[in-house]
């Protein structure tokens, strides 16, 4: 009987452990003292998110790498191919040269439709358009927005509008203005 005991007790241990184990495997990228609720809706908002972005940006999100960069004079939306498609990279630049366009006339169509809301900055930035320079450069891979101004409320909004763009789609892009 003690024998039998000890077998359905570790039986049961070893299932408690399995299930445990299967469950961390699927939610590896659950973030500490995130409850599984939570995880869920932070993972449906991401999948909106990109389904939005390659919609309002035109190509897929998953082949491109996004970084937003805060500078002393502004800052700079940097996307490129993570292939090198000439196709994607052709997006990527057309997009990019929109947004240059857009933004400088106070147009934020592209990020309102991408993220189901005006980022953060937005209004200043719009306000502010005419004391802001948006200027395209392309890159071997992609392009890039550079935001320059020596206004201290654009450039205030500047960095807002970055910030949210990093937290956002969580490039792992520093916070705080590079050097």
């Amino acid at each position: 009987m003690k024998h039998t005991f000890m077998k359905q007790t570790l039986s049961i241990v070893t299932f408690v452990v399995l299930a445990l184990a299967s469950a961390a495997a699927q939610h590896s990228g659950m973030p500490a003292g995130m409850s599984h609720e939570e995880h869920q809706r932070q993972m449906a908002k991401d999948e909106a998110l990109k389904k939005r972005g390659a919609a309002a940006m035109g190509f897929d999100q998953e082949s491109t790498s996004h970084h937003f960069l805060l500078t002393a004079a502004g800052g700079a939306i940097v996307v490129t191919s993570k292939t090198a498609d000439a196709e994607t990279i052709a997006q990527v630049r057309q997009h990019l040269t929109e947004i240059a366009r857009a933004f400088a006339n106070g147009e934020f169509d592209k990020p309102f439709a991408t993220h189901g809301e005006l980022p953060p900055g937005t209004a200043v930035m719009t306000a502010r358009r005419q004391l802001i320079n948006y200027r395209y450069e392309e890159r071997p891979t992609g392009g890039a927005v550079v935001l320059t101004t020596s206004d201290a409320a654009a450039l205030k909004a500047i960095h807002e509008f970055m910030r949210y763009q990093i937290t956002e789609h969580k490039t792992g892009d520093p916070l705080t203005v590079s050097r």
